[in-house]
C-alpha cells in the first residue's frame, strides 16, 4: 500500500471540495470546530502531511461532504489507477465538446489549437489536476471523460468524410 499516494489523493479531494465552495484556506479553517492553521491545511491538501481521523471528520463536516464517499473516491483513485502518468487529449475534439461542465476546458483547448495548431497533447497529472479544478470537477471524473474521448480517437467523427 502506498500511503503517500493516499495522502496526495485525499489532499486533492479536500482541495477540490474547498474550491467548489469558492473558499480560501483561511475561510475553511474558520469553519472548523478546533484550531488549525491555513498552513497546516495546505500541507493536507498537498499530501505532505497526514491528518488524524478526527481532523478528517471535522474537515468533511465543514465541507458538507460524506467521509465515506470521500474515502471511496480517494481509494478508487489510488487502487484503480484512475490517475495515469499522462493522458493523450484530442484538443480539436475537446474544443468542440459542448458538455457544459467542460466549458473552461473547451476554451483552453480552443486557444491551444489556435496557438499551436496541434490536434492532440499529452497532459501529465499536474495538468489534468489543474484542468479539473478549472472545470470544478474531481480529477478522476475529468480523466474518465477524457479517456472515453481518447478511446474514440480512432473512430471517425460524426459528419466527417471517411
Amino acid at each position: 500500500m502506498d500511503g503517500a499516494a493516499y495522502q496526495r489523493a485525499l489532499g486533492r479531494e479536500l482541495q477540490r471540495l474547498r474550491l467548489r465552495r469558492k473558499w480560501t484556506r483561511a475561510q475553511l479553517v474558520k469553519q472548523l470546530p478546533s484550531e488549525l492553521s491555513a498552513q497546516a491545511l495546505a500541507s493536507y491538501e498537498t499530501g505532505t502531511r497526514s491528518c488524524t481521523v478526527v481532523r478528517f471528520i471535522e474537515l468533511c463536516g465543514a465541507l458538507d461532504a460524506s467521509p465515506h464517499d470521500l474515502l471511496e473516491r480517494v481509494h478508487d483513485q489510488v487502487v484503480h489507477s484512475e490517475f495515469p502518468a499522462t493522458l493523450r487529449v484530442d484538443l480539436e475534439r475537446l474544443a468542440e465538446d459542448h458538455r457544459p461542465e467542460l466549458a473552461p476546458a473547451r476554451g483552453w483547448a480552443h486557444a491551444e489549437v489556435a496557438r499551436h495548431a496541434a490536434q492532440a497533447r499529452e497532459l501529465d497529472l499536474a495538468a489534468l489536476e489543474s484542468l479539473a479544478a478549472l472545470c470544478g470537477l474531481p480529477t478522476v471524473e475529468l480523466i474518465r471523460m477524457l479517456r472515453r474521448d481518447a478511446e474514440q480517437l480512432d473512430s471517425p467523427r460524426v459528419g466527417s468524410a471517411s
